[in-house]
């Protein structure tokens, strides 16, 4: 009998390790600096204004959010930010940029329990330098078939990855943090999105639940994968 499953998709920020908290201190560090200028939740609000303005020059990552932040300082001071502050995000951006990969729970014997029986694809998004340096960190490499860093996560690229490394997105399933870039798109192209809540998500990053949707499920970590895809194969799982 042909098994529904044969390849899975792995987000990897905060899905395979932890990455938003680092944007979350570096925020609260933003607003120390420019105090003295806005409050804080003025602040995010023209930060995020920025950030969503950026993404298509700048795309995802660490790099773009730098930028972002200083475009805010800028925009906030009327052009009165201090060279010092200005020096001050750079060099948070340069400590985001070397920040230490720690894994999160059940990452590990997850994908142990898997690797045997399903292609394993790690699909992230955002600036290849950085993304390149985490993924070797974590020492995750040689559990995947495949690691792909895209720019976007839309249903055309599930469609392509799924495609080149398994029998198309149909039979395929993506599981991530993020409902906007790992669930959504995944489900468009025909196959199995599975949310994993986070406790920091980017606002960017949130969009509707699917909850009647066939193929869409929600688990509370990593660890219930196996059992949801033993149940997806065996044609148990329904929402």
């Amino acid at each position: 009998m042909t098994r529904p499953l044969t390849t899975i998709g792995f987000d990897a920020d905060d899905t395979l390790w932890h990455n938003e908290r680092f944007f979350a201190l570096t925020q609260d560090h933003f607003a120390e600096l420019l105090s003295d200028h806005t409050d804080k939740d003025h602040l995010m609000e023209r930060l995020l204004a920025s950030e969503r303005r950026n993404l298509p020059h700048y795309g995802f990552g660490i790099k773009g959010f730098t930028l972002s932040m200083i475009e805010t300082a800028i925009e906030v001071t009327e052009g009165r930010v201090p060279a010092k502050v200005i020096a001050e995000v750079l060099a948070a951006g340069r400590e985001m940029l070397s920040h230490p990969i720690e894994l999160l729970p059940h990452v590990h014997t997850t994908l142990d329990a898997l690797k045997e029986d399903y292609q394993l694809v790690l699909i992230t998004k955002g600036d290849l330098m950085d993304q390149e340096r985490k993924v070797a960190q974590s020492d995750l490499r040689d559990v995947f078939d495949a690691i792909e860093i895209v720019s976007q996560k839309t249903a055309v690229e599930y469609s392509e990855i799924f495609a080149r490394h398994g029998h198309g997105a149909q039979r395929g399933l993506m599981v991530g943090n993020s409902m906007a870039s790992d669930v959504l798109p995944m489900i468009a192209a025909g196959g199995w999105g599975v949310f994993v809540p986070h406790g920091l998500t980017w606002e960017i990053e949130h969009s509707e639940a699917p909850d009647n949707h066939a193929r869409f499920a929600e688990i509370e970590n990593l660890g219930a994968l196996t059992g949801l895809i033993g149940a997806i194969q065996d044609g148990q799982h329904c929402n």
